[in-house]
């Protein structure tokens, strides 16, 4: 029956295969990473015409048969054939468990496989009854799955390997690897920029999107396996049988790419419902609605991943309303859904309170989290992660790491990287984030006076193993993203959540090796692009660890000049604080001692202007306008030479893609065009709008040779975007 009903699912899956638009119509961008380009008759020997697969049957290793045969009929213009017998060059699925006595390296695979773990592939060339074939070794069906994509995606790089040299073995450094859709319930998607969220509520469960399908198989290439549905500002409604029936519709089409769902879930949703009197975590009614509640989720969703929780944090309803703190919180709703090997996953995003902050109360918002947090080290329950931003502030252009890495060896902590680019110019700009994750992931915490990188923090060589998070950038956009370089972002955030060893600069090449060609005239100069364009964001937008000067509310834009919002952290001169004397936020001992989160090591450096990176000076110091830069300038100088050269370089990335045009299909380079034209435009606008606020506020006038921004302030301060996407 296992087997009947693989076959059935690969026939089906290979059926809608067929029914895809041709490769013309199809150059929009739908297809991802995953276009399958024919090869080139050099790089065809011994590339598989055939697929085996070993062992019972199941829908997971039919994915992986339907993908081969997706690929392959595309590299090779014709479908390859499925066998029961292998045969020369045979590309051969086999669990460690399944592989047969004539495959002559059998006792060596399974040995090797032993430390690859659940999700761990090995790709081999090895000898099945006499014949030479490609084969695919794994643990479990998910690693078959995982092995299959990692083999196809090395067939297309610009390596220079043949299909008979082809070598992998890889297992994942952390076992959680999650999406978090910031998507709302009807359709809006919060900081989304790419469309409408592509769950249509609406006409689930009963209607089913063949989008589904390629979004889990996109995710599972990259080794996602699994997915928080729902904005993390939720709904009560979520927890609805109506709901709960729309999210195992949507789990029954991505369980088997092996990705599991989560749900966020509002912290007082019982009470709203009307169902308990209270929201207090210690109260037993309370404790006992939300056991009843993850049953019922269970026996619809076997495999639930279990909750998202963002919780007293922006208005959110939380424990702290009855006086408990966040590991009460979390633990009763761990308790819940620890019988069904659930887990929860509670935010760290948090900060004082509207009232607190009128108060006075809210010194420095960089703090407020690891000061919440640090105390309940080892207070959570053993299925309790704490899911922590990159940085301390909010997902900005830069920032340093999030001091609480490292310092909480008791509880497995998430790290939470934002996709989607709320605050680094949506999807009009151009802004390749694998420097910058790479940057968090690198940082050495010297936790302990060694070497103790974030990465290292996650992956549990401190204490104990995490995860990783990823806000989506994912809509209903024929692109997926709403640009075609905004999909490099999900493609390098996957690949980075398997490994965080991985270099931004090589993810970025597979991406566009994939994405467009691997042909060196184009891979060399869009890769070059690539790993500039976050840095240039930085300098026409925050240079020198400026941070939130951006728009209110939609967060586009420079307005750095804000000052009348509700609470005084939501003011970009909360962070700046410009003035005729200086420019920055103190976060040494003399300021909010910020500083002092970090290990002795690391707050000696960042405590020091001469020995804070110049990126990060204005984050951790204010200093006066004519501090001297290691540049020899003054601070006002190096300001505006860095707003200049951020839009030199929009400038150079324009007409670098310029060059591009022969080799790139004509829709997606209009595309891409225009979308680097109104960047270069809007760098511009943020340089401009930039130096005229600090320029007013300062009292400076501007450097000798620089041109002065080409409208006045007023001017800048007149602009208003009612209608901005994403809010």
């Amino acid at each position: 029956m296992h087997r009947l009903f693989g076959r059935l699912w690969a026939a089906f899956l290979f059926g809608m295969l067929l029914c895809i638009p041709t490769h013309a119509a199809a150059e929009d961008g739908y297809q991802l990473w995953l276009r399958y380009q024919p090869l080139p008759a050099a790089q065809r020997a011994h590339v598989p015409d055939s697929i085996l697969v070993l062992g019972a049957d199941s829908p997971t290793k039919g994915a992986a048969r339907a993908e081969l045969q997706r690929a392959l009929l595309g590299m090779l213009g014709k479908a390859p054939g499925i066998v029961d017998k292998a045969r020369l060059d045979t590309i051969v699925l086999a669990r460690g468990a399944d592989l047969p006595a004539g495959l002559d390296t059998a006792s060596a695979v399974r040995d090797e496989l032993k430390k690859l773990g659940d999700e761990g592939y090995l790709v081999r060339r090895a000898k099945l009854n006499g014949a030479a074939v490609t084969l695919v070794a794994a643990n479990t069906d998910a690693g078959l799955l995982y092995g299959s994509f990692a083999w196809l995606r090395e067939l297309q790089l610009p390596s220079g390997k043949g299909a008979d040299r082809i070598a992998l073995a890889s297992s994942p450094t952390l076992p959680l690897r999650v999406l978090n859709h910031w998507d709302n319930l009807d359709r809006s998607v919060e900081r989304g920029y790419a469309g409408e969220s592509i769950w249509n509520w609406w006409e689930l469960p009963n209607i089913i999107d063949p989008r589904y399908t390629d979004y889990a198989r996109a995710n599972a290439s990259l080794g996602i396996n699994g997915t928080v549905l729902n904005n993390v500002n939720s709904k009560a409604e979520v927890l609805g049988a109506p709901f709960i029936a729309k999210a195992a519709a949507i789990a029954d089409v991505l369980r088997p790419y092996g990705i599991r769902v989560y749900l966020s879930v509002r912290w007082s949703t019982p009470l709203e419902m009307k169902q308990t009197k209270t929201a207090d975590p210690l109260d037993p009614e309370v404790a006992a609605w939300w056991k009843n509640k993850a049953d019922e989720i269970y026996r619809t969703i076997p495999d639930f991943g279990g909750f998202l929780v963002k919780a007293n944090s922006e208005g959110q309803p939380g424990p702290q309303d009855y006086r408990r703190n966040h590991a009460d919180g979390a633990n009763m709703l761990a308790r819940a859904v620890a019988p069904h090997k659930g887990i929860v996953m509670w935010r760290a995003f948090v900060y004082a309170s509207p009232e607190e902050s009128k108060a006075g109360k809210a010194h420095d918002r960089a703090v407020e989290g690891y000061d919440q947090f640090i105390p309940l080290d080892g207070k959570f329950d053993d299925n309790v992660l704490v899911q922590v931003k990159n940085g301390a502030i909010d997902f900005q252009p830069r920032e340093p790491a999030h001091p609480m890495f490292g310092a909480m060896p008791k509880t497995p902590l998430i790290m939470e990287f934002q996709i989607t680019k709320e605050y680094l110019g949506f999807a009009t700009h151009l802004a390749y984030l694998g420097p910058m994750f790479q940057e968090t992931l690198e940082f050495d915490t010297r936790i302990g006076g060694r070497k103790l990188t974030v990465a290292d923090t996650i992956q549990g060589k401190q204490g104990r193993v995490g995860g990783i998070a990823g806000v989506a950038n994912i809509g209903s956009s024929r692109s997926w993203s709403g640009s075609i370089f905004d999909q490099s972002n999900w493609y390098m955030y996957g690949r980075m959540a398997w490994d965080q060893g991985l270099d931004s600069r090589v993810i970025a090449r597979e991406w566009a090796a994939q994405t467009f060609s691997p042909d060196a005239r184009l891979l060399d100069p869009v890769v070059n692009m690539m790993m500039r364009s976050r840095e240039a964001v930085v300098d026409y937008m925050t240079p020198l660890g400026l941070n939130h000067v951006m728009g209110s509310s939609h967060h586009h834009g420079p307005a750095p000049w804000v000052d009348n919002l509700e609470r005084a952290d939501w003011n970009p001169i909360y962070y700046h604080r410009a003035g005729r004397d200086g420019i920055g936020f103190d976060r040494t001992a003399k300021g909010s001692n910020a500083v002092a989160q970090y290990s002795p090591e690391v707050a000696r450096r960042f405590a020091d202007p001469k020995t804070t990176p110049p990126e990060l000076l204005l984050w951790f110091h204010r200093l006066p306008w004519d501090y001297r830069m290691a540049s020899g300038r003054t601070l006002w100088e190096e300001l505006v030479t860095r707003y200049d050269h951020g839009v030199a370089e929009a400038a150079a990335m324009q007409a670098e893609w310029q060059r591009m045009k022969p080799f790139v299909d004509a829709q997606r380079f209009a595309d891409t065009a225009q979308r680097l034209a109104q960047q270069h435009v809007e760098a511009q606008w943020w340089r401009d709008a930039s130096i005229a606020y600090f320029q007013d506020v300062s009292g400076l006038p501007l450097p000798a040779g620089v041109r002065k921004p080409a409208q006045s302030l007023e001017h800048y301060k007149s602009i208003r975007f009612p209608y901005a996407p994403g809010i």
